[in-house]
């Protein structure tokens, strides 16, 4: 433990000497990290995509500098400083495991995620969603919803009722889009089945976000190999037909 200390402590005084004696970290701001923390996340994200635990060691430290960071700025406005912070975010995990620290009894995970929903309602929160970010990419945020409604018990009982739901969005889908209706009626559909889709990933405890992006890699991975190998074989990729890709495309797949 001690070590532990010893290295946030190093980091917490070379937090002060940067902001005492480096330009560029004397002038930056919460608005002016934002993106660059934004950034950072993504960083992570994709170093534990990839698995790749020396990468997420280093992303894990560029957002603990951010933390650090943004509680110096603070502090010096007298707002807060990193002790509020870390105090703040321990008075808030007792709180929300009563079945830790308190009296209060849970049978599997679902359950504590069930309370923390409702703990945070009497902590003063108006909504169950008034915790999911306007600004988070709305794939995630169609997740998050659904597990935060889902704590207060907003849920279908089986994951087929869901699969139902896939099946007459998709219907409605094509109905708009045969009846050849106006864009907002399209998009309004397209969205249910996303929401729709969404929704049954967390029903078979797949995070449609981690899918997606796998597919992405996939994707981009097999269409470089056409762009490469196609190269190699002497052709000019803008002029390939589509049949002429597809050959490349099958053959990247085969060496998967």
């Amino acid at each position: 433990m001690q070590e532990k200390l010893k290295a946030f402590e190093r980091l917490l005084k070379i937090m002060d000497d940067l902001r005492s004696g480096c330009p560029w970290d004397k002038k930056q701001t919460l608005d002016s990290l934002r993106h660059l923390t934004i950034e950072e996340v993504y960083e992570l994200s994709d170093a534990i995509l990839d698995k790749n635990m020396m990468e997420i060691k280093g992303e894990l430290g560029d957002i603990m500098l951010h933390l650090v960071f943004y509680a110096k700025i603070a502090s010096e406005t007298k707002h807060f400083d990193i002790a509020d912070v870390l105090d703040s975010i321990s008075d808030k995990l007792v709180f929300r495991h009563p079945h830790i620290y308190g009296d209060a009894e849970v049978t599997d995970a679902d359950d504590v995620l069930n309370n923390w929903e409702k703990l945070k309602l009497k902590e003063g929160k108006k909504s169950v969603l008034s915790g999911v970010p306007k600004s988070m990419p709305p794939l995630i945020k169609a997740y998050r919803i659904q597990e935060k409604v889902k704590g207060v018990g907003f849920e279908w009982k089986k994951k087929e009722q869901v699969w139902d739901k896939i099946i007459e969005e998709l219907n409605e889908l094509k109905t708009e889009v045969d009846n050849e209706a106006d864009k907002d009626k399209i998009e309004d559909e397209l969205g249910d089945l996303l929401f729709a889709i969404t929704n049954y990933a967390r029903y078979i405890n797949i995070n449609p976000e981690d899918a997606l992006e796998r597919t992405n890699k996939k994707f981009i991975r097999r269409f470089q190999y056409i762009e490469s190998q196609s190269s190699k074989d002497g052709y000019n990729i803008e002029d390939m037909s589509l049949e002429e890709m597809d050959y490349y495309w099958n053959k990247a797949k085969s060496l998967e």
